[in-house]
């Protein structure tokens, strides 16, 4: 049953993974909107 644990473990480490990729991807975004707002 060991499979089952490696797979949960492997199935977040993904979604870690796909979830850092979309942090990073907005960052740029976020720190438009922020200077944007800092000027107005």
């Amino acid at each position: 049953m060991w499979y089952f644990a490696w797979m949960l473990g492997v199935g977040f480490a993904l979604l870690l993974a796909i979830l850092n990729a979309m942090w990073g991807e907005n960052e740029a975004g976020r720190a438009m909107i922020d200077s944007d707002e800092a000027e107005s």
